[in-house]
C-alpha cells in the first residue's frame, strides 16, 4: 500500500497542472478578443487590488524601495512607487498574456528603440551579441521581438524551466516558434558559450536576480547583494562586449526598448568578480530610470541561510574599483546577551566573531539595563538596547522595534520569553539554541554537540552559534584582548591586586572571606607594595565591610558595592591580578585580559573557568562536586573550605613573580 500513495499523489499533482494549463489557455482565449489596451487597464486594476490585499509583497516592495530610495526619498514617495509599481506589474502581466495570442509584427508596433547603435555597433565589429536582461518593466516582451534587438542573428535565452510541464511545453513551442535557442539552466552553461561562440549568434542572460550562495556579494544600491557571475564569465570566455537591455512602459500598452552601451567597454584586465560589481551599478542606472518598473517583490537582497555571514563564502566579497566601502548600507544584528555578567564576558569571543563575519555589519546588543556599560565598552558592538528585569513583553518588542530594523537576530539566551521579545519585534531572522519550548519561533535552530563529546565550555557554545551563522571561529585572537598596563615598572611602585570575596549566585560559591584575608595577609610579607582592592556588587557592601576588617593594616581599599561597571572595569585594568570566587567580576577581568587566581568549588571550570594560561584555578574535589547549587545540601562546604589559603596564596605570589622583582 505505501508503495502505491506516491503514485497517486503523483496523478493528483498532474491534474492540477493541467487544469492550470487549461486555465492559462481559456485566459489566453479570452484576451484574444480584448484589445492590448483593455487588457492593461484591468492588469492596473488587478495589480491594484493586489497591493492592497496582499500584506507580504507589499511589505517586501517597500523595504526594497527602503533599501534602494532611502537614503534620498521619504515614506511617501516610496508608498507611491510601491503602489504604481503593482499597477504596473499587473498591466505587464496580462499583456504578457495577451502577447500569446498577437503575432511578433503586430506587437513591434507598440515598440520604440533607443540605443540601436550599441548593439550595431557590436555586429559591427563581429564579435558576439551578448546581452544582460533586467527585471524591468515589460520583460517578457523580449522573448516575442527578437527582430529589434537581435537584428537578423539567431536569439537564444538562459532559462529556469517551470514546474508545470503541460506549461512549459506551451512557453517552449512559443518561443521555438520566434526562432528562440533555449538552454535549460541547470544544464550547465557549456551549450550557451558554444551558442554565443557561433558566428551570427546572440543571447540574453538575467543579471538582477538573487543568487544564492554561488553568487558574488556586491553592491546593488550601496547594499551587499549575492549576484550571478554568469554573464561576465561569458563576457570573458567569448571576448563579448557586455549590453545592459531594459524594457520600459512607455504609455498604456506601449514601451520603450532601450539598449544600453556595453559595461566592459575599455575594461581589458577586468576580472569576472570585477566585471560583475561593475554590471551591478550598470543596473541601477537602469532601474532609476524608472524606479516603479523595476520588480520589487522580488527578495533581490535575501538573507543567505544559514550562513548569513560572508566570511566563508569561496567567492567572497567585491567591491566596483573606486567605490568607498563606506558607502555600504549596513547589515543590521541583534545580539541577545546572557543575563549574567560572566556569561556575558564568555560570549565576548563570539561577538568578535560575528563582528568580523562581514564588512557591512552593524552590530547591537540587546541586554538587561545592568550590562549596558558593560557592552558599551566594547570595541565591536556598534549599539545597545536595554531592558528592565520585569518589563512586559510587548513593551520590550515595541522598543526593538523604535530602535531601528534588524535583518536577522541571534539569541545567547536559551529561554522562551526572550525569543517571544524579538519574535514579536518581527525580526525576520532569528537565530538560537533549541533551548526550551521556542524551536518553532526560531528560524534557525543550531545542534547541540554530541552527548559522546567532553564538555563544552560556554565561551566555545556562543562561538559555535556564532559559527553555525557562518563566522569563522578558529582565530586566536578571538581569545586575547590586549594586556592592559599594570600601573607599575618592575621593583617600583604600588602593585595592586584585586580580591573579589563574594559571589550573587549563592553561598557554595563563596570562599570563606578568612581566607581571603589570610592570602592578602601572607603576600603582602613578600610583597609589601601590594594594595589590596576589593571588589563587589551593590549587594554585598556588608561582606566588604567585614573583609576590611579583616585586613587591618594590611595596605586596601574597599570598593565592594562603590562602583559603577564602568568605573569597575577601569579600576580592573589597573590591578596586576585578581583573587576571586567564581564570578561576574572573575569573567571580567579575563576579558581585560587581567591574569586570575579564582576558587573553584561547587562550579566546573571545565565549563565556566577563565581560559587561558594567565588565568590559575584553585579547587579542591569532593566526591559531590561540581553540584552548581546555589547552597550546599550537606551545609559543609567541604569543596570549598578544603582550598587552603596558603595553596592560593602560592598561586599569587607564582603569578606575582612573573617579570616583576621583589621589593
Amino acid at each position: 500500500m505505501a508503495s502505491k500513495k506516491p503514485s497517486g499523489d503523483r496523478v493528483i499533482t498532474r491534474m492540477g497542472q493541467y487544469l492550470t494549463y487549461l486555465l492559462v489557455r481559456g485566459l489566453e482565449a479570452v484576451l484574444s478578443v480584448l484589445p492590448l489596451t483593455f487588457c492593461a487597464r484591468l492588469g492596473q486594476f488587478l495589480g491594484g487590488l493586489a497591493h492592497v490585499f496582499f500584506g507580504g509583497p507589499r511589505r517586501l516592495a517597500l523595504r526594497n524601495l527602503e533599501i534602494a530610495f532611502g537614503r534620498e526619498k521619504d515614506l511617501d514617495w516610496r508608498k507611491a512607487a510601491a503602489k504604481q509599481h503593482f499597477r504596473s506589474l499587473g498591466a505587464n502581466f496580462m499583456c504578457s498574456m495577451k502577447f500569446q495570442v498577437m503575432s511578433e509584427e503586430e506587437i513591434v508596433k507598440r515598440v520604440t528603440v533607443e540605443g540601436a547603435e550599441h548593439a550595431q555597433a557590436v555586429i559591427a565589429s563581429g564579435k558576439p551579441l551578448l546581452y544582460a536582461i533586467c527585471h524591468i518593466g515589460c520583460w517578457e516582451l523580449l522573448t516575442n521581438i527578437p527582430s529589434l534587438f537581435c537584428f537578423g542573428r539567431k536569439p537564444a535565452t538562459i532559462y529556469q524551466p517551470l514546474s508545470n510541464p503541460y506549461l512549459e511545453a506551451h512557453v517552449r513551442r512559443r518561443r521555438e516558434k520566434l526562432g528562440y535557442a533555449l538552454f535549460n539552466r541547470s544544464d550547465g552553461f557549456g551549450a550557451p558559450i558554444k551558442h554565443l561562440r557561433e558566428e551570427g549568434s546572440a543571447i540574453g542572460v538575467l543579471v538582477d536576480q538573487h543568487a544564492g550562495d554561488k553568487g558574488i556579494w556586491c553592491p546593488f544600491f550601496d547594499r551587499l547583494a549575492s549576484t550571478s557571475s554568469l554573464a561576465a564569465l561569458m563576457a570573458m570566455r567569448c571576448d563579448a562586449p557586455l549590453l545592459p537591455l531594459a524594457v520600459y512602459n512607455d504609455g498604456l500598452g506601449k514601451w520603450k526598448l532601450v539598449i544600453y552601451p556595453p559595461v566592459n567597454s575599455g575594461e581589458k584586465r577586468a576580472t569576472a568578480e570585477g566585471l560583475t560589481s561593475m554590471l551591478n551599478i550598470a543596473v541601477e542606472v537602469l532601474v532609476r530610470r524608472a524606479p516603479a518598473d523595476w520588480f520589487w517583490v522580488h527578495n533581490r537582497w535575501k538573507t543567505p541561510k544559514p550562513e548569513f555571514l560572508l566570511s566563508k563564502y569561496r567567492r567572497g566579497i567585491v567591491l566596483p574599483k573606486g567605490y568607498d566601502g563606506n558607502r555600504l548600507q549596513p547589515f543590521n544584528l541583534l545580539v541577545r546577551s546572557p543575563n549574567w555578567l560572566g556569561d556575558a564576558c564568555m560570549a565576548m569571543p563570539a561577538i568578535r566573531a560575528l563582528k568580523q563575519g562581514r564588512p557591512d555589519l552593524r552590530l547591537t546588543i540587546f541586554c538587561q539595563a545592568n550590562l549596558k556599560e558593560l557592552w558599551g565598552a566594547v570595541p565591536e558592538v556598534d549599539a545597545v538596547v536595554t531592558k528592565a528585569k520585569k518589563e512586559g513583553i510587548r513593551s520590550v518588542a515595541q522598543r526593538i522595534r523604535e530602535s531601528g530594523y534588524y535583518d536577522a537576530a541571534v539569541l545567547f539566551t536559551n529561554s522562551t520569553r526572550s525569543t517571544l521579545e524579538l519574535k514579536q519585534a518581527g525580526i525576520p531572522r532569528l537565530v538560537g539554541y533549541h533551548g526550551s519550548l521556542r524551536s518553532r519561533m526560531l528560524h534557525q535552530v543550531c545542534a547541540e554537540p554530541a552527548s559522546y563529546k567532553p564538555p563544552e565550555h560556554h565561551a566555545y557554545r556562543y562561538l559555535r552559534l556564532a559559527k553555525f551563522c557562518g563566522a569563522k571561529t578558529d582565530d586566536p585572537a578571538l581569545f586575547s584582548p590586549t594586556v592592559p598596563p599594570t600601573g607599575v615598572t618592575p621593583g617600583q611602585g604600588t602593585i595592586k591586586v584585586g580580591i573579589c570575596a563574594g559571589a550573587e549566585y549563592g553561598q557554595a560559591k563563596r570562599w570563606p572571606m578568612d581566607r581571603f584575608a589570610g592570602v592578602a595577609a601572607a603576600v603582602s610579607v613578600q610583597w609589601p607594595q601590594v594594595e589590596w582592592q576589593l571588589f563587589g556588587a551593590p549587594g554585598e557592601k556588608a561582606m566588604g565591610e567585614a573583609l576590611s576588617q579583616m585586613l587591618g593594616n594590611v595596605p586596601h581599599r574597599n570598593r565592594v558595592g562603590a562602583t559603577t561597571l564602568t568605573e569597575l572595569i577601569a579600576e580592573l585594568r589597573a590591578c596586576r591580578l585578581l583573587v576571586t570566587n567564581d564570578t561576574g567580576t572573575m569573567h571580567l577581568a579575563a576579558a581585560l585580559g587581567v591574569p586570575t587566581v579564582s576558587i573553584f568549588g561547587s562550579t566546573e571550570p571545565v565549563l565556566t573557568g577563565p581560559l587561558g594560561d594567565r588565568h590559575l584555578v584553585a579547587r579542591h574535589h569532593v566526591p559531590c562536586s561540581p553540584c552548581f547549587k546555589r547552597e550546599c545540601p550537606f551545609g559543609h562546604y567541604d569543596c570549598m573550605t578544603g582550598v587552603t589559603a596558603e595553596k592560593v596564596a602560592r598561586h599569587v605570589a607564582e603569578e606575582l613573580g612573573k617579570g616583576l622583582v621583589l621589593a
